[in-house]
């Protein structure tokens, strides 16, 4: 199975760079039916994409710019969206105007169907890919799965620490992997996160008893204060005035239980800062996981993913 990359990986590599050089260049990536890339400098008010190839000028016409804009299941917006960004494409031909200067015309929809028919239709639930952040929504994060075409990853699968926004996770434009979590009938594909990021056991071995270690508070209830030190890790913290969800945190650990996945705290100091979000950390280079278990064998409760 041929593994197509999400956008901006090609840009800039050596041979994206030769291949538009020049115009003899160029042909032979016409010839050849090259995979290129370059970025949007413009939509125009018939949604036309046009690029700077270099030594010619290239346009997207409209509907070859994404899979489902001719039959209006896409909207024009992921085509405005794409201005100043890297777009994959291949040259299909060229127009030449009453001067002689040519126009390289080009199809994203021909890569994003060639990416759907030789990648992503043969994807399975479990299966490990590479993903890049395209945009952010408080019910979860879109990303780019392989030549511009995505999917979404709901909030409540980017980690098991609950958060109050994918925000706290990601940034537009992170690189990351995700897990194939389900295929619809109609072929989009839903991500998960959390399988990735370790077991409880995983991350807990991170920690111990007596350290003083940072964290951030995401809840603050009656009983306790639920403070976060890893993203697949949270611990109870005994209840203490002024402290509100979102700040950081300082934190002693009095106990770790694996038997009842329980992580117990102090908190020493609780303040506001803006740290940006940290790079997963990820527990496991497999291609595919069929099977998830995030809670210790000692463990009465179990909490597990099924692919």
């Amino acid at each position: 199975m041929r593994r197509y990359k999400p956008e901006g990986k090609l840009i800039s590599t050596p041979e994206n760079r030769a291949a538009l050089a020049d115009i003899t260049s160029i042909m032979q990536a016409y010839t050849k039916k090259t995979t290129l890339e370059a970025r949007v400098l413009l939509c125009d008010n018939e949604h036309n994409l046009h690029l700077d190839l270099g030594a010619i000028r290239g346009i997207i016409p409209r509907n070859e710019g994404a899979i489902g804009i001719e039959d209006g299941s896409v909207r024009d917006i992921a085509l405005i969206s794409r201005v100043n960004k890297p777009v994959v494409f291949r040259i299909i031909g060229f127009e030449e105007d009453g001067y002689g200067e040519k126009t390289a015309i080009l199809s994203r929809r021909e890569i994003q169907q060639d990416c759907y028919n030789e990648y992503i239709s043969q994807l399975s639930p479990g299966d490990v890919i590479d993903a890049k952040i395209t945009h952010i929504e408080g019910f979860g994060a879109f990303a780019d799965i392989g030549a511009g075409l995505i999917a979404l990853m709901p909030i409540d699968a980017i980690s098991v620490s609950r958060i109050p926004h994918p925000n706290v996770r990601f940034s537009t434009g992170d690189d990351i992997k995700a897990i194939v979590k389900d295929i619809a009938p109609d072929g989009k594909i839903t991500l998960s996160h959390k399988e990735l990021l370790g077991t409880w056991e995983q991350n807990a071995q991170n920690f111990r008893p007596g350290q003083t270690v940072p964290g951030i508070i995401r809840s603050v209830e009656k009983y306790g204060v639920f403070v976060e030190l890893a993203p697949n890790l949270a611990g109870l913290a005994e209840p203490v005035p002024d402290v509100s969800a979102g700040q950081h945190a300082t934190v002693y650990i009095k106990s770790l239980i694996p038997e009842r996945m329980k992580v117990k705290l102090i908190i020493v100091d609780a303040f506001h800062a803006e740290y940006p979000p940290d790079k997963p950390q990820y527990y496991t280079d497999t291609k595919h996981i069929s099977r998830w278990i995030y809670s210790p064998e000692c463990c009465s409760r179990l909490v597990e993913s099924n692919f």
